[in-house]
């Protein structure tokens, strides 16, 4: 089975790097996971989106979009459980 490639848009960079040094490892250690398993157990489609998944890792969501055509997995949030959704 082929590796997807990640890819952050440019304000999932910023919201990584705003995180606390702890969580940020966290978080990166389970987006790479994604490259070999784009829709763990555990992921949730977003309702009225497309393409859009979410993974909860703590009190962090991640959204992501995965392009099969292409495969590559797009971050385009991640956000405070709170905040993930506005």
């Amino acid at each position: 089975m082929r590796e997807y490639g990640i890819l952050f848009t440019r304000s999932a960079r910023k919201e990584l790097e705003l995180l606390p040094a702890p969580a940020c490892e966290r978080i990166l250690s389970e987006i790479g996971s994604l490259s070999r398993r784009p829709f763990p157990s555990g992921c949730t489609k977003l309702r009225g989106e497309r393409h859009l998944w979410r993974i909860r890792i703590g009190v962090y969501r991640v959204i992501y979009s995965v392009l099969t055509d292409r495969l590559v997995i797009e971050v385009i949030r991640i956000r405070h459980r709170k905040e993930a959704y506005r």
